[in-house]
C-alpha cells in the first residue's frame, strides 16, 4: 500500500483510525506508527510500563553509585525498594 494514500486517507479520516493508534499517531507521528506495524501488525505483543523497559539501566546507574553506605537514598533516587537494589546488584 502506497504511503501517501494511507497518510491522506489519515488525514482526511482521523475519527476512523483505530483505537489507541489514533492516540500514538498524535504523539510519534504517522512513518512511526507505519515502521510499528510493518515490525509487529499480526502479532499479540505485551507493552510494558516503560519504567520495566528501563529497570535493568536503572539499576545499573545506581550500582555505579552504591557505597555500601547509600543504599536508602539510592532507593529514594531511582524509586525501587532497597531489597530490589541488593538483589540488582548482587550483592556487591
Amino acid at each position: 500500500m502506497d504511503k501517501d494514500i494511507l497518510r491522506h486517507a489519515a488525514l482526511m479520516h482521523p475519527e476512523k483510525i483505530l483505537s489507541p493508534y489514533d492516540e500514538m499517531i498524535g504523539m510519534q507521528g504517522f512513518e512511526a506508527i507505519c515502521a510499528f506495524s510493518e515490525s509487529f501488525g499480526g502479532s499479540t505483543i505485551y507493552v510494558p510500563f516503560v519504567r520495566k523497559i528501563f529497570a535493568e539501566c536503572l539499576v545499573e546507574e545506581a550500582a555505579k553509585e552504591y557505597n555500601g553506605y547509600n543504599l536508602s537514598s539510592l532507593s529514594q533516587k531511582y524509586g525501587f525498594s532497597e531489597r530490589w537494589l541488593k538483589k540488582g546488584f548482587g550483592y556487591r
